[in-house]
């Protein structure tokens, strides 16, 4: 008899399937496959054998989210956020990087990190953060990443989407300040695909 678990994965690979063939728009491709990597329903090595296994024509947002996903980002506002970085000339940062002190302790997971300046960034959408214990646990970790040195930057979705300058030039000088000190004693692990 098989596991739930492995019920749970053939069910998502099958929606996956489904979806894959009537998605068009790209944030919904985007939705669906960070959900089922975020749920873990599935992995990003298990999708990409689904799409490899799959016909080529109309593949390419399913490829396109796979990408992102596969570098690190669990949401259409992370996605989003990278491509910002990416277009940004700011320096490529680790996304969905789980950080350690130098005991090895696990300190917290930030979105993205840029490791040789000790800066995160957070993209804090309602969605996760809505409930008083959702900003209960974020404002925790955020203590947790500041006692540690770790420069955290906070931005809504909305914000990545309407000020893209103002992220840049945010992010630029806390990178600079950043490097402007000891690099700090924190191991980056990235997230899992």
């Amino acid at each position: 008899m098989p596991k739930k678990s492995d019920y749970d994965a053939e069910r998502m690979r099958h929606v996956l399937q489904a979806q894959h063939q009537v998605v068009t728009r790209f944030d919904d491709v985007r939705h669906v496959v960070c959900e089922a990597v975020q749920r873990r329903a599935c992995t990003v090595a298990e999708l990409i054998e689904e799409l490899e296994a799959g016909p080529p024509r109309s593949s390419a947002l399913f490829r396109e989210a796979l990408a992102e996903v596969g570098d690190g980002v669990r949401s259409v506002a992370e996605a989003d956020f990278r491509i910002l970085i990416q277009r940004s000339g700011l320096p490529r940062p680790v996304f969905n990087a789980r950080l350690f002190d130098a005991d090895g302790i696990f300190i917290a997971t930030v979105d993205a990190w840029w490791p040789e300046a000790g800066v995160a960034a957070e993209i804090d959408s309602r969605a996760y953060h809505l409930a008083a214990a959702d900003q209960d646990r974020t404002t925790e970790r955020h203590d947790r990443l500041a006692a540690h040195g770790i420069l955290t930057l906070h931005f809504p979705p909305r914000r990545v989407e309407t000020d893209a300058p103002g992220i840049v030039s945010e992010l630029q000088s806390a990178i600079d300040k950043g490097l402007a000190r000891p690099r700090l004693p924190i191991t980056a692990v990235p997230q899992a695909a």
